[in-house]
């Protein structure tokens, strides 16, 4: 139920409006001048204002001013394109002239009032994903983190390209998007696109779009990704996967600030900022013939380069409590602390899938929790290795409180050597404390084919 305020000099007018939206499921207050609604109601405590411009004393579009944030609704017998124009300019969401159709009236109201519902969700949904994704929410001190947040701040401001580079878990996407919430661009969108994760045959289409016909079963036109983030923001996350009729399109896009879909015969501007963003070395596949050297010059004006957890040292404890926190907030829990032993085995643990798989952690702890401390056990952490695993499976890491990659990595190729005719790749992730991306990207980076039913 939505609350409306009329305010309308003439009683009969008046009532008359209050029994329409009455019944069709609103609550109405009413007034018979801005000063007496002013004096009678606390105005931004309505969802519409329906207001007459020729009131006694101040004109009805001073309530604009007093209630910043309602939408106000200006009724006029006087309605000349001069008023209209007026009324708009002080910031009236629209007019409707009288004598109106109840019909009229009611459709207007309704579409003022849905679109004041969506408006409210999409500062809703931006104040969410600012407390989620803005660099003061990514906590760090460490050198390596300083000199990430240093380089955010720098390249936000400007238009330039970003490659995001780092270990799969580490936040590259979390980087992108606080590089475009602090850009000028912010207000448009930001498009994330996994370069991986969408089939060969179907990327061209998904990126650039395709015409009705361009294909078998292209039924009819598709606007692509890259147009999607026009005025705003393309993040490109994996793009070392991207495969070479792809890199040509994006090569072309990026210096003509064109876009042609597929089997179109004509370009379309586009004003897109790329950020680009992989955990492979791309200089090694420039070499390998895998990526061109022209699109990786291109995409690396700016680099960002994201340190391992296993790196951050003091970062670890201070990162734990914070998405220990976020977890409890996320979850709808109470707030919990880590007990010392808990922040023992987090400090000593390798986190081979870096942040991700410490928030994992931290969110299935919070589940399992009977109360406010999180202990080891509730982590299912061991010091080395992979804490999802038996402890007879972890391999004997050699020096106390750490294993070497070469020893993690060669634990993960015989477990997953071992388990994949009989585990699914969803259970293999969580076995492994990992993602279903995490896990697809080591196959890829360690040669290790997946088994075909």
């Amino acid at each position: 139920m939505s609350r409306i305020l009329v305010i309308e000099d003439e009683p009969v007018i008046r009532t008359e409006l209050r029994r329409l939206l009455t019944r069709a499921g609103h609550d109405v207050a009413e007034a018979g001048a801005v000063l007496e609604a002013q004096t009678d109601h606390e105005l931004d405590t309505f969802d519409l204002i329906l207001s007459d411009l020729r009131l006694p004393g101040a004109p009805g579009t001073d309530v604009i001013a007093k209630a910043p944030g309602v939408p106000v609704l200006i009724m006029t017998s006087y309605a000349t394109v001069r008023s209209a124009v007026e009324a708009m300019k002080l910031g009236a969401v629209d007019y409707i002239a009288k004598p109106f159709d109840h019909d009229e009236l009611l459709l207007q109201v309704e579409r003022v009032l849905r679109e004041g519902r969506l408006t409210r969700q999409n500062a809703a949904l931006k104040r969410e994903v600012e407390r989620a994704y803005s660099v003061s929410g990514m906590v760090g001190n460490c050198a390596a983190m300083r000199d990430v947040f240093e380089r955010i701040r720098k390249v936000a401001a400007s238009p330039a390209t970003v490659l995001v580079l780092g270990e799969s878990g580490t936040g590259k996407e979390l980087v992108a998007r606080a590089i475009h919430e602090q850009s000028p661009r912010r207000e448009s969108p930001l498009v994330a696109v996994n370069c991986a994760a969408i089939p060969e045959g179907l990327l061209e289409s998904e990126l650039f779009g395709h015409e009705k016909g361009a294909f078998t079963g292209a039924q009819a036109a598709h606007a692509g990704l890259v147009e999607s983030a026009d005025g705003g923001t393309l993040f490109l996350d994996e793009i070392g996967e991207l495969p070479a009729p792809a890199q040509a399109r994006l090569l072309r896009m990026m210096q003509d600030g064109e876009v042609r879909r597929v089997g179109a015969t004509r370009s379309r501007k586009v004003d897109a900022r790329i950020i680009a963003a992989t955990h492979r070395d791309l200089p090694k596949r420039v070499q390998e013939g895998a990526f061109r050297q022209d699109l990786y010059f291109r995409l690396r004006v700016v680099e960002i380069k994201l340190p391992p957890l296993r790196e951050r040292g003091e970062d670890v404890p201070a990162l734990a409590r914070h998405l220990l926190e976020r977890a409890c907030q996320r979850l709808n829990r109470s707030p919990a602390t880590l007990s010392p032993e808990a922040l023992v085995a987090i400090t000593t643990h390798p986190w081979p899938g870096n942040v991700r798989e410490l928030e994992n952690a931290l969110e299935r702890a919070v589940i399992l929790a009977d109360g406010p401390v999180i202990t080891p056990g509730l982590l299912a952490l061991e010091p080395v290795g992979n804490g999802a695993f038996e402890a007879n499976e972890i391999p004997d890491p050699g020096i106390e409180g750490s294993a070497s990659p070469d020893s993690l990595e060669e634990y993960f190729r015989r477990f997953v050597l071992e388990h994949q005719d009989k585990l699914g790749e969803t259970e293999l992730a969580r076995r492994l404390g990992i993602s279903r991306k995490a896990l697809w990207e080591k196959r890829q980076r360690l040669g290790i084919p997946r088994t075909r039913a």
